[in-house]
């Protein structure tokens, strides 16, 4: 009698592996998606809220929050049909394929200029995402952290 039973054990913790591996997975990918305070790297002041999440399989960030801090509430530098628009609501980081611990081949709107900028985001701490974004190549480009909102 417990040989047999002994096939139906070995699937159940095969099975059992396969869902805590799922689960596992979906952490890390989960720990990008969330609220992040955006800091001004030169002025250290915090500006804004963005909440990174996931349409189609891609990330996406938008501004949820503007800070009493940020002087811009509008995006006064942009053009076509974003221009003077509110930056709440407005998804300033789109495209980005999922990566094992971010998303790359993205894009980012810098509201300041209006200026459109190729990006990547990788978590670098459970708290703490690293964005780039550069023009071309990674190399000629600028490296913002954010702090997750607890």
């Amino acid at each position: 009698m417990p040989h047999r039973l002994l096939p139906i054990l070995t699937g159940m913790k095969i099975g059992l592996s396969t869902v805590i591996m799922f689960f596992l997975m979906e952490a890390i990918h989960g720990q990008v998606t969330g609220m992040w305070k955006i800091t001004d790297e030169h002025s250290k002041v915090e500006k804004s809220i963005v909440e990174i999440y996931e349409l189609n399989n891609m990330y996406r960030g938008r501004v949820v929050r503007i800070l009493p801090t940020s002087k811009r509430t509008h995006c006064d530098a942009c053009e076509g049909e974003l221009k003077g628009k509110p930056l709440v609501g407005m998804d300033i980081i789109y495209d980005l394929k999922k990566t094992e611990n971010g998303g790359e081949e993205g894009t980012i709107l810098n509201p300041a200029n209006g200026n459109t900028y190729s990006c990547y985001i990788e978590l670098v701490e459970p708290d703490k995402l690293k964005l780039r974004g550069y023009l071309g190549y990674p190399v000629f480009g600028k490296t913002m952290y954010y702090n997750r909102v607890k």
